[in-house]
């Protein structure tokens, strides 16, 4: 009677070493941020640069960052991105699909009330970054102004405060664009080559 051959059991290797999608989302929001808060500190027009920026680099780019997060067990990195991807091809939206007839443009109290949501919903997030880091917290922080700058703008008709809402904002971008980059540094040096503030 001859025994059946012994057959050995099936390894499948675990998907280990997934890169960190961190720096891609906050260089993603940064540099889009900058670029649409010089045209709101009045330096050139609104433009297609803005817009297929917002779409491809702010918007689709931190999408992919945030399902990359989710991967990796993130869910506050997945919320952030993911949610502010899509802010920013919702923004592109708003101001596109007007122009092509497909719906009205939104009323100066529209778009308040959309600054304010973001602008609330931001700050509920800082209070996430309080245990993350120094370089984060500003980010948020200097986001959650930015939205309600934008809103009060808006709101009262200012074109001054559009304007400081658009070196305010360019602030912010900067951060999160070295706050990506040191993350990305720090990681490929095994060494702070940019501090952070780590809580």
């Amino acid at each position: 009677m001859t025994t059946p051959p012994v057959v050995p059991p099936v390894v499948t290797a675990s998907k280990e070493g997934i890169a960190n999608p961190a720096p891609l989302g906050l260089c993603a929001f940064g540099t889009t941020t900058v670029l649409l808060n010089l045209h709101n500190a009045g330096f050139f027009e609104m433009n297609s640069m803005i817009l297929a920026m917002g779409i491809f680099y702010g918007g689709l780019a931190q999408v992919i960052a945030g399902i990359i997060e989710a991967k990796k067990n993130n869910t506050f990195g997945l919320t952030a991105f993911t949610s502010y991807g899509f802010f920013w091809l919702s923004l592109v939206a708003l101001i596109v699909l007007p122009k092509m007839g497909w719906m009205t443009a939104p009323s100066d109290s529209g778009m308040v009330a959309y600054l304010i949501i973001w602008g609330v919903f931001t700050l509920l997030l800082f209070f996430g970054t309080l245990k993350l880091s120094r370089a984060l917290q500003f980010v948020f922080a200097t986001l959650t102004v930015l939205f309600f700058l934008l809103a009060l703008g808006d709101y009262s008709g200012n074109g001054m405060i559009k304007h400081l809402a658009g070196y305010e904002g360019i602030v912010c971008g900067a951060s999160a664009i070295y706050t990506g980059i040191a993350g990305l540094l720090n990681e490929m040096y095994g060494k702070t080559v940019l501090p952070v503030g780590n809580v």
